[in-house]
Order: structure tokens, then C-alpha cells, then sequence
């Protein structure tokens, strides 16, 4: 971004140029802002050029209480480290002049903003951070479910513009179809928005190419929107694709270097896509809120099962060489057969020494021979 550039934006700010303008195309490659109050006293370190440099109250008070020798020399040093540009704020002070004759004579590019140096900055920021953003071109689909950005990613064919357009007659918000323009924002942050040529536009596989706002209506697009998920439709029955059917362990696409969260959603003949979407969107809101289905029923699980571990320990026989193992942990069917003892009736057998000879006083002749 140029200083001409940055002259003929609409700002809030009423900049002006006040001197150097010959080096009005002097680029602007930093989004941050510089004061340069240690500058101005000889201490250079830190100085980036690219940087826009303002001159507030501060600093002006600081050159206005220097002596005239060391007023020029403190403003030939500070103009002659080939800056982009500087920015007087507030007031121009009681040495303007000498100030603006520094920048021409450097033919560094010298604004004037009226307002203070906080609105100035402030000001100066939202513009450098939308125009100086990194950026990438991607290929997807985002749309705004339930305030949730949801970029859906996948293979030609695979479904997406469906699954945009079911959204959409849901109530939901399309933001961007096929071509996804990302920028960075901070802190960590990524937005997304259509191409220019494309917006409001979705494409549907035999339909053709739709305007979804002339059929739905202004509150069907939306013309920017953070990426909060990413949603990577598959074919569940393609070779190494994996699919996560707990959901304990996030997952995370990489974006301008932004982690954001991914999910792998199988695609099948049949399937209420749309349903599977909304819940998703929802569940990414119950996460950002300190509710994880997942990890909440797999820590009921384990905690459960310690308690009946312990309990188990507690009231194990204290046999020597004997190692107790939990039920869940031993054989099923040594299981079954410990439980099938429990219930059985004990059985009634003679003992070795009397089965061999009859009870005293009674015969061994049968009853039906006695006679």
C-alpha cells in the first residue's frame, strides 16, 4: 500500500499532505504504528521505515523545547532514515515549518491529522489491518449457521453447493460459494469472503449458477464471516480416509497459519446433510461454551469404573499369591460360571466310606425279595 493510496482512502480521519510530496509512492508495508519520541533524541534502534511514523503532542513539545542546532539536527536525522511517511497529529506546533522543511528536504511524505494521536492510530490500524492482511484464496463453501462459520471443504463433486443450498432454505446465511477469499486478522483470527465477481452466487449441478439473494432475499448472504469450523466432507468408503466416530480428540486445519477446528463428516446417499450441519454448528457453540459431550461421558465412564475397581479391592478375600482382577477386566465366560455358582443349590452326595455298605439295621436284600 502506497501513501497515495492511503491519501485517497475514506477514513474518519481528515489527513492532509503537508510537505514530500515526491515521495508520495513511498510504500506502507507494516499494519503497525510507530511514535518516534526516541528517534527524535538520537536513539535510531528499533526504527522500521515501513512503519508509519507519528508525530503527537508529545513529541512536538520535545522538538519545541530544543535549541535551534539541535532541533535541525534531531529532525535531519530522524527524516533521513528514509521512512514512508509521518503523520503530524493535533496541532502542527510553533516549528511546522521547520518540521515540513525537513520532509521535503528528504522527500519524505509529511500528513497532517487533526484529530489526537489515540483516534489517529486507532484509525490507522483498522485500515492497515484490512489492507495489509495476509491473504489466500481457497476452495470451498462458507456459510453462517447459527452465527458458526462453517467452511466446507471436499473433492469436486463431493456435495458442498447441496449442502449450501439446503442451509440456506433453512434459514441459514451464504457468505461465499466455490471461491473463498481468507485474510488474517488478529489475534488469530480468519475471515472469509466471496469473490468479487462471485458474490451472492451458488452453484448447483443442474440448476446451474444461482443468485441466492434475487431467490431469498438480503438476509440469505452475508458478505463476510470468521471461519470458526472446518468441515472436510468425504466418501466414508475412500481409501485412507479416517473418520472419528467419539469425537474426544479435536482435530485442526491449518489456515494462514490459524489452527481451526476440523471435522471429517462422511457423505452418503440419503443422508440429511443439512440436519448434520446445523448439529455440528450447534455443538461448536456448546464447546466454545465448556460443554464437551464427548469427554464428559468418557470421564463418567472412567470415574465409574475406578469406583467399582476400588470397591472390588476393598472387599477381595486377603489370600496370599492370590491378585485380584476386576469383573470387567477377566474372562466373560469365567464370569458367567463364578455367577452361575453363586445361584446354583448345593447338592447332597453320600461319602466314599458309607456308599460301599447299607446303614445299621436295615437289609440288603431289596423290598420286593424279602418276601
Amino acid at each position: 500500500m502506497s501513501v497515495r493510496a492511503l491519501l485517497d482512502e475514506s477514513l474518519e480521519l481528515h489527513l492532509s499532505l503537508l510537505a514530500g510530496a515526491p515521495g508520495i509512492d513511498r510504500p506502507i508495508a507494516h499494519t503497525r504504528i510507530q511514535k518516534s519520541g526516541l528517534a527524535l533524541a538520537g536513539h535510531f534502534h528499533g526504527i522500521v521505515p515501513t512503519r508509519i511514523q507519528i508525530l503527537g503532542q508529545t513529541e512536538q513539545s520535545f522538538i519545541d523545547a530544543l535549541s535551534n542546532e539541535q532541533r535541525r539536527s534531531a529532525l535531519d536525522g530522524f527524516f533521513g532514515l528514509g521512512l514512508s511517511c509521518v503523520v503530524l497529529t493535533g496541532g502542527r506546533g510553533r516549528f511546522g515549518h521547520e518540521i515540513a522543511a525537513a520532509a521535503d528536504a528528504s522527500g519524505t511524505p509529511l500528513l497532517h491529522a487533526s484529530e489526537r494521536s489515540s483516534l489517529t492510530i486507532t484509525s490507522l490500524h483498522a485500515l492497515l489491518d484490512e489492507r495489509l492482511a495476509p491473504r489466500k484464496r481457497m476452495h470451498g463453501v462458507l456459510i453462517d449457521v447459527f452465527g458458526v462459520g462453517l467452511f466446507l471443504m471436499g473433492k469436486s463433486g463431493v456435495g458442498k453447493s447441496e449442502c449450501a443450498l439446503d442451509l440456506v432454505m433453512r434459514g441459514h446465511r451464504l457468505v461465499a460459494d466455490d471461491v473463498v477469499e481468507c485474510d488474517y486478522r488478529p489475534p488469530g483470527m480468519v475471515f472469509g469472503a466471496p469473490a468479487k465477481l462471485l458474490r451472492h452466487h451458488l452453484e448447483v449441478r443442474g440448476l446451474g449458477i444461482l443468485n441466492i439473494k434475487d431467490l431469498f432475499g438480503v438476509t440469505a448472504i452475508r458478505e463476510r464471516k470468521r471461519i470458526d469450523v472446518v468441515v472436510r466432507l468425504v466418501d466414508e468408503d475412500a481409501a485412507g480416509v479416517e473418520i472419528d466416530r467419539m469425537g474426544v480428540e479435536d482435530r485442526f486445519h491449518t489456515i494462514l497459519e490459524v489452527s481451526i477446528p476440523e471435522l471429517a463428516i462422511p457423505v452418503r446417499p440419503g443422508r440429511d446433510m443439512a440436519s448434520i450441519l446445523e448439529v455440528a454448528a450447534r455443538n461448536e457453540l456448546l464447546k466454545n461454551a465448556g460443554h464437551h459431550a464427548a469427554r464428559e461421558l468418557f470421564g463418567a465412564i472412567e470415574a465409574q469404573l475406578a469406583d467399582q475397581a476400588s470397591s472390588r479391592r476393598a472387599g477381595a478375600p486377603n489370600v496370599p499369591g492370590h491378585t485380584f482382577v476386576p469383573a470387567h477386566r477377566s474372562d466373560p465366560r469365567s464370569v458367567a460360571r463364578s455367577r452361575e455358582s453363586q445361584f446354583a443349590m448345593p447338592s447332597i452326595r453320600p461319602r466314599p466310606d458309607e456308599s460301599s455298605a447299607p446303614p445299621p439295621g436295615s437289609s440288603s436284600i431289596p423290598p420286593k425279595d424279602r418276601r
